[in-house]
């Protein structure tokens, strides 16, 4: 009876030893258990617009579940509403930020998604969106999501177009420190590679006073 008892405290040892390890990786001949992969970095270099850019370990925004309104990357971290074909992805749309429509101390640009695929897909959600230099480093923290945006469907035939606001206020009136981007990385929702669009509207606020940038949802189109 003694040695029965000596056993079984050695069974509970080794199963003790192997149930917390489990929680992170397989337990037994199966293996370590499989994840999900870590965000890709979103930083780029490269000249071409509208084309996927290449990661680089400085980083940008990644797709991140997240309320609307929380200090979090401004990616497509909603719940995605699939329509005719699914959600669009990065390889079939190309990216542009229309013009400027200035008002009340706040500077606004229409970031415009378009399907470039002989496909009908859907986006839904806010987009992620990093200022970044000539070297692909990024500028300035990852923007906040508009708490007021409410996400919807946006179901885009070949061609047709989708577009979410981007705004900040003016540096000269709040005196935010600046930097001149050479880029803007466009994410669309729920993907990972971003989109490369060259910046040629001057100087975003980057730090100090009121320099937050904002995002909104994506709506129909290529702007208001």
């Amino acid at each position: 009876m003694p040695r029965a008892k000596r056993s079984m405290r050695s069974m509970t040892a080794v199963v003790s030893a192997c149930a917390v390890p489990a929680l992170l990786s397989g337990c037994g001949g199966g293996g370590a258990a499989s994840g999900s992969p870590g965000p890709s970095a979103q930083a780029a270099s490269g000249t071409t617009a509208s084309t996927p850019a290449t990661a680089d370990a400085a980083g940008g925004p990644q797709p991140a579940p997240g309320s609307p309104g929380t200090r979090q990357p401004a990616d497509g971290g909603t719940t995605p509403r699939a329509g005719n074909g699914g959600r669009c992805h990065t390889s079939e749309l190309s990216a542009s930020v229309g013009r400027n429509d200035p008002g009340a101390g706040q500077e606004n640009f229409p970031v415009v998604l378009t399907n470039t695929s002989s496909r009908t897909c859907t986006v839904y959600g806010f987009p992620g969106a990093a200022f970044v230099d000539a070297a692909g480093h990024q500028l300035g923290p990852d923007p906040l999501r508009e708490s007021a945006s409410t996400p919807r469907a946006v179901t885009l035939a070949p061609g047709g177009s989708a577009w979410a606001g981007l705004r900040y206020s003016n540096p000269q009136i709040s005196g935010a420190r600046t930097a001149t981007p050479a880029a803007l990385l466009v994410t669309p929702p729920d993907e990972r590679e971003p989109l490369k669009v060259p910046w040629t509207a001057g100087a975003v606020p980057v730090g100090g006073n009121a320099s937050s940038v904002f995002v909104t949802t994506f709506r129909p189109g290529t702007g208001p």
